[in-house]
């Protein structure tokens, strides 16, 4: 999916841009998908891509949505940051391209993993797990 950023832009509320295009991060605490618990699906919220299913979300207490691994291995991008003095993972979304958040090696185990998502770089469909 190739889209100029002037047609993002164009497309999406600000804040969402500025998530997904200017790597931008919500406040801790804010998003709202933070304390979400209903089962489904969340996409991208510029592709609509599918990213993470409900049943592979925890409470991290980091103040983003964490999950523990994506729906499947070609849904997301990572790439090396090292942006703000630190090195970390970042997570994009494998169609569009969008900043997402990050990963971390800090997740429950088995997978270990902690993927911090942005509340409004996503959008949650309720009860779409039903269909895999």
């Amino acid at each position: 999916m190739k889209k100029s950023i002037e047609e993002w832009k164009k497309i999406l509320p600000h804040e969402v841009f500025h998530i997904l295009w200017d790597n931008g991060t919500e406040p801790p605490f804010t998003g709202k998908y933070v304390d979400e618990n209903r089962k489904g699906i969340y996409h991208c919220a510029g592709c609509e891509n599918e990213l993470f299913n409900s049943k592979d979300k925890f409470h991290s207490g980091s103040g983003w949505p964490s999950f523990t691994k994506p729906i499947n291995a070609k849904a997301i991008k990572k790439q090396l940051d090292l942006s703000l003095g630190m090195k970390r993972t970042e997570v994009r979304c494998a169609l569009c391209g969008g900043h997402l958040g990050h990963v971390f090696d800090d997740g429950p185990k088995p997978e270990g993993k902690r993927y911090c998502i942005n509340s409004k770089a996503l959008k949650f469909k309720e009860n779409d797990e039903k269909k895999r």
